[in-house]
Formats: C-alpha cells, sequence, structure tokens
C-alpha cells in the first residue's frame, strides 16, 4: 500500500513561491475552517487594536490561523544541508532507480545553493565545507553535469585548495567508495560484529546515540559487503585528488604523544582491517542476520527508520546490498518514505533530513495562548488533539536502560515510535496543558504517561539527554569513525532547563528529588561569564533562554548570583538594534557567545528568558520588544536569512522555518500579558 505523504505548510517553507497550494484550494478541504477567527468566540477586532504591539501579535496570530492544516496541525521546513539531497541522487544512481526529472529538479536546487566562491556551506552566510562541497560535485556529476561546466570548476577548484577527497570526512568517503572513488580500505572499521556484543559491553550498540545506532547498524551491514557499483567514465570524480593515493593516505592521522585514547583507537582499527580481511569470520554470519532482523523490526509502518535522513537512506541501502529487490515491501516503504520528505517545486526538489511536525505543532500551539486565544477556541482544541493522537505508546530503544519504565511521551516526527525524546515531550506537555479538549480526562491521563516517562529518562547526574538516558560514554566520540564527534546523546543543560519549565508548569515542588538532581546539574553546567551552552539551538542564547525560563517556573529565587550573571550577560550581548543574535560558529569559538546579527527566533529567545527572569521593565525588553514589532512585515511573519537550530554542534545546521514566527509571537504575547498584570 502507497503511504501518502502528508502536507505542508508551504509559507513556512524555501518553497513558498514555487510548491505553495493555492489558498482556494486548502479553505476547501474538509476541516480547513479552524483557519478562520469565528468572532463569537474571539472577541477582540482588527478595528479595536490600538498599539502597536497588539497589531503585531494580531498579524502573527492570523499568519498562524492561515498556516494551520486541515487536520490540525502545523509543519514547515526544516532546512539543512545539500549534502542529504546529493546522497539521495546518490542513492538513485546506486540501486539504478534514476527519475531524470527529479533529477533535474534536485540539481537545481542544488546549483541555487552554491556559493559565488564555488562552495556550499553547511549554514547561511558560513564559509565553505569541503566534504559538503565534494558531495554536491559528485551529485552533479551523475545528474549529468560535466568537469568543464563554470560551476564544476568553481567546486573543483576550492575542493583542491583544501587537500581533495582525502581529506574528507569518514561519510562523505563512504558515499564516494560505494562507487569505487575511494577505497573501502580508507573507511573506519565498525565490524559488522559489533551486533554480537552484549549490552554491558563499553561498545554495545546501546551505548550509542539514538541517531548513530539508527545510522550504524544497516551502515555496518553495507561496510560487510563493501559494494562498487562502477561508474561510466563521464561521471567519476577521480579530478577531485590532489594527486593520485597511495596506500599510505588510506591510515588515520595520529594526534601528538603516544597513548591518546585518539591513537589508541587508530591502531585499533588497523588490528580490525587485518581482521576484516580475513577468510575466518566465525561471527560474522550470525552478526549480520541479527542486524537485517534490527532493520526490519525498526522499519515504521510509514516505512521510516528512526525519523532521520541517514538512517533510512542507509537502511534501504543495508537492505539493498542483502539482495532485497527494489520493489520488496520493505525496500518500496523506505523509499516512499525518504519521498515524503521530499518538498518539490516546478524546477527543484529538496529532501529534508528530518521532518518536524509534532515540535512544531506544540510550539505554535504554545505561541497561539500566549497571543491570547481562548483555550476553547475550535483551532487550538483541534492542534491539541492532533498532538494526543501522536503519544508514543510502544516501548522503543531507550527500554534497554530503562527496562522498567512505562511508555509514554512524544516524537518529533509524525510517526517514530522506537525514538520518542525528552525535548517533545516537555513542550507537548505544556502545550497541551490549558487547552480544553473534548476528553479532558484522556488529556490528564496522557501528560501523566509522558511526565512519568520523563521523569525515567533522567540521566544519574541530574540533567537529561535527548533520546536516552546515561549515554555518556564520550570516549566512543575518540574512535576514528566519530569525526563529527556526535556518536552520544550526553544531558544538556537546554534539556535539563526544559524539564525544570515542566516541572514548574505543572506544579511539582522545590523539593522533588528529580528536581533537586537538575538544578544542581544546571549550575554544574554554568558557563563562568553566565550563559549555558545550547545542545540543540544556536547556542549560548538557545542554552540560556531554556534554563532561565526552566528556572523562573520552577519558582527559583532569581535573585541569586548565577541567575544575575546569566541575566547581565544576555543583556550584555543586544545588539544595537535591540535585537540579539548568534552565529552558528560559536560552538567553533566560544568567544563569539551571543554575538551575531540579529534574529528574529534569537530575539524571541533572549525576550522569553530576561521575562522570565523579572525582567519585563527593562530598557532592554522594550527594545528588542520594539525590534521585532519594527521588523515584522506586513503579512504577520518575519525574514530569517540565518540558521538557528542545531543538528551536531559545528558540524550538522538546521533552519526550523518556523522558529522566526513562533518564538516572536510567545515573546509579544507574553510580554503583553505580563504588561497588563501590571496594568
Amino acid at each position: 500500500m502507497k503511504i501518502s505523504k502528508h502536507p505542508i505548510s508551504h509559507a513556512l517553507t524555501s518553497f513558498n513561491d514555487a510548491a505553495r497550494e493555492s489558498r482556494e484550494e486548502t479553505q476547501n478541504k474538509p476541516g480547513a475552517k479552524v483557519h478562520h477567527l469565528p468572532a463569537s468566540i474571539w472577541k477582540k477586532k482588527e478595528s479595536e487594536v490600538t498599539s502597536p504591539l497588539d497589531l503585531a501579535i494580531e498579524r502573527s496570530r492570523d499568519f498562524f490561523f492561515r498556516e494551520q492544516l486541515p487536520e490540525g496541525y502545523w509543519w514547515a521546513e526544516l532546512e539543512s544541508n545539500v549534502t542529504i539531497t546529493a546522497e539521495y541522487i546518490m542513492l538513485f544512481h546506486f540501486m539504478g532507480l534514476v527519475d531524470k526529472e527529479k533529477e533535474r529538479k534536485m540539481a537545481n536546487y542544488l546549483l541555487r545553493q552554491q556559493t559565488e566562491e564555488g562552495c556550499w556551506c553547511i549554514y547561511f552566510g558560513g564559509p565553505g565545507d569541503l566534504s559538503t562541497t565534494i558531495e554536491a560535485y559528485f551529485a552533479l556529476k551523475l545528474a549529468g553535469y560535466p568537469a568543464d561546466h563554470p560551476a564544476m570548476k568553481k567546486a573543483r577548484t576550492f575542493i583542491l585548495e583544501r587537500g581533495g577527497i582525502l581529506k574528507a570526512r569518514v561519510f562523505t568517503k563512504i558515499f564516494l567508495a560505494l562507487f569505487g572513488e575511494f577505497s573501502w580500505l580508507g573507511v573506519p572499521s565498525m565490524p559488522i560484529e559489533m551486533m554480537l556484543l552484549p549490552t554491558g559491553f563499553t561498545f554495545n550498540m546501546y551505548e550509542f546515540s539514538s541517531w548513530s545506532r539508527a545510522t550504524i547498524i544497516p551502515l555496518s551491514i553495507v561496510m560487510a559487503e563493501r559494494p562498487v557499483r562502477k561508474l561510466p567514465p563521464w561521471a567519476r570524480v577521480q579530478e577531485l585528488y590532489v594527486r593520485p593515493p597511495r596506500p599510505t593516505d588510506y591510515t588515520f592521522t595520529k594526534e601528538d604523544g603516544i597513548l591518546t585514547w585518539k591513537n589508541i583507537f587508530i591502531g585499533i582499527d588497523h588490528v580490525l582491517k587485518v581482521y576484516e580481511a580475513s577468510p575466518i569470520r566465525p561471527g560474522m554470519k550470525r552478526a549480520l542476520a541479527k542486524a537485517e532482523k534490527w532493520v526490519l523490526d525498526h522499519q515504521e509502518p510509514t516505512g521510516d527508520w528512526g525519523g532521520i535522513q541517514p538512517a533510512m537512506l542507509n537502511a534501504v541501502l543495508a537492505l539493498h546490498c542483502l539482495g532485497y529487490a527494489n520493489d520488496h515491501p520493505a525496500v518500496a516503504r523506505g523509499l516512499q518514505a525518504l519521498a515524503n520528505f521530499c518538498i518539490e517545486g516546478e524546477d527543484e526538489l529538496v529532501l529534508q533530513s528530518c521532518i518536524s511536525p509534532v515540535w512544531d505543532t506544540a510550539l505554535a500551539l504554545m505561541a497561539m495562548v500566549d497571543a491570547g486565544i481562548p483555550t476553547d477556541h475550535p483551532a487550538l482544541v483541534k492542534a491539541a488533539q492532533w498532538l494526543l493522537d501522536r503519544e508514543v505508546r510502544k516501548p522503543g530503544d531507550w527500554k534497554i536502560k530503562a527496562p522498567s519504565l512505562e511508555p509514554g511521551g512524544w516524537a518529533f516526527e509524525f510517526l517514530n515510535d522506537w525514538y520518542p525524546d525528552v525535548d517533545d515531550s516537555g513542550i507537548v506537555m505544556m502545550a497541551l496543558k490549558d487547552v480544553q479538549v473534548k476528553d479532558q480526562k484522556a488529556r490528564d491521563a496522557a501528560i501523566r504517561r509522558g511526565m512519568n516517562w520523563c521523569f525515567g529518562m533522567q540521566s544519574k547526574n541530574g540533567g537529561w539527554g535527548a533520546f536516552d538516558k546515561d549515554n555518556t560514554k564520550h570516549i566512543l566520540n575518540k574512535i576514528p569513525f566519530a569525526d563529527l564527534e556526535a556518536l552520544i546523546d550526553p544531558p544538556t543543560a537546554d534539556l535539563t532547563g526544559r524539564m525544570l519549565e515542566v516541572m514548574g508548569t505543572f506544579g511539582y515542588p522545590k523539593d522533588d528529588p528529580v528536581a533537586v538532581r537538575a538544578l544542581q546539574f544546571i549550575k554544574d553546567t554554568q558557563e563562568p561569564e553566565g550563559p549555558w551552552w545550547g545542545r540543540w539551538g544556536v547556542n549560548y542564547i538557545y542554552g540560556t533562554w531554556s534554563v532561565l525560563c526552566g528556572l523562573a517556573a520552577f519558582g527559583e529565587d532569581l535573585n541569586q548570583p548565577y541567575i544575575r550573571r546569566a541575566v547581565n550577560w544576555l543583556k550584555s550581548r543586544q545588539n544595537m538594534d535591540g535585537g540579539w543574535g548568534e552565529t552558528c560558529a560559536s560552538y567553533d569559538d566560544p568567544a563569539l557567545a551571543g554575538i551575531g546579527e540579529s534574529t528574529a527566533s534569537q530575539t524571541g529567545w533572549a525576550l522569553l528568558a530576561l521575562q522570565a527572569a523579572g525582567e519585563v521593565d527593562s530598557p532592554a525588553v522594550a527594545r528588542g520588544v520594539q525590534y521585532l514589532i519594527d521588523t515584522q512585515k506586513a503579512d504577520g511573519t518575519w525574514d530569517e536569512q540565518q540558521f538557528t537550530g542545531t543538528g551536531f554542534p559545528k558540524y550538522f545546521m538546521i533552519k526550523y522555518h518556523i522558529y522566526r514566527n513562533c518564538f516572536p509571537l510567545m515573546a509579544l504575547g507574553r510580554y503583553r500579558a505580563q504588561r497588563r498584570l501590571k496594568g
């Protein structure tokens, strides 16, 4: 059965001029009445709006009413970098499934993203990235662009000046190895026999983060098979080598010193290479069978694996390498799931790395409540019910470390029962709290289950990671395969701050043992100048927003010195135009913490944090509010080119297209409410 694609809010995508449904078509769909604002329920008419603040809130509110999908949810684009789409082109070529029209559109998208310097970046305005540029170049070559095309010549110059293919990251080398353009000998070993290691062993699969596990297990099947799809001469990319590679080029560069973990693991990799070349591997057949079963068991009914492109694409590749036909149900569902992640316009097609409808809907719902929309409004009720219907009620991989914990919580995507996460669960529960759904007992029961699940996911150090508890084997980020430094999911301040906010919102006492441990974690992770590092958003502004909102909601004394340091730090980072911004480069250089061009989303975070900390009457907040009012467009939206979301710090940045609109609305709505309370 073909799984149909969910509709997306095209005004909240980079394709909003090329792939938007007409407003008439949208409003004629069943359920589209939730877009309209019944005058009998919403008393404040446009004609009664007198202040610029009120007008800004009403414009933004009406935008979200327009963009709510008939089913009740909001879903905006999650933009990343071009490797996601480039690898999609590679997958089609590897499997012999090339669709020339779709490939033409994907190539157009890649070319549009190329900079004047000839490279591709991992975030807007960032430096050119070697691996990203190599993958885009290779995909364009597969799509038929010759090496002497002007865009290709500029890209090749950039690549060769930075050392060529040999300096690329691991995943880029793997994709090149699939086509014989790089030797499998130069790919770090991840032997399939790791599937046989018991859960108490340091390197067992459940010590890796959920996203790493869901990617590495299928990838270990591919690497065990080491397939090569030979290319015709016109598609090869040997011109991206500075010189012909030598055997020594397939070894890994050691650190200074002898007994460093990285050097030890490089030595282990040499031993594993010898083992993998041996014709005698007694556990390999059993490990392959176990990995194959894991992949099949972890596929969602919709075809997804892990809700992320790397897991999905590599799972399809793994099944293909195991001999599954392209029309096998598991492969066909996987391909359809990838197609469902795509946004397609008349001339371009982009594959998203992930999709975020639950996250987007919960944030939009919170913003609408903050804007003063009555909690029994049909649009809010419909959104809340949609969220309730997405509750996860099945055990996932988290059961390995929390075997007695009952399922609960929410995931990021339409369906991802294997991997609910703490952050989505927390935001959803707060969004649902006051909305007057029809069955409030069912809502309260879902929140109770979600709360218990989140409490059970607290790590020993008092903090929370996203998908697993106690996923803290930092040594794993030292293995040669870990050049993205993202193989684990340790507790972070932003997630822990979120959980404190949830506990405060639902009235948990300050002496609750869960909260006491969380509060200590927050204090232990504060930076000397006052902010907190942000794992899932850029960066110190994001982390500080989450923590301050959590501390305030939980009733912490806001006059304590450590909180005042955070407040003063935020104020010191306000830009001359009244807004706040922070570059993604702050992950590489902490000296750039809180420094960058003002953005709507980061200004929203800063304002939410300062207001939570009791600064609603401060000049800094007044200037920030004015910045949002002044930069709002007539249709109620804000422009934002910068990436303010984080996939993997330093290496994979995200632009949530809903952020630039939902967080300003939250900030302005809460500002108006607090000012009214003060009279």
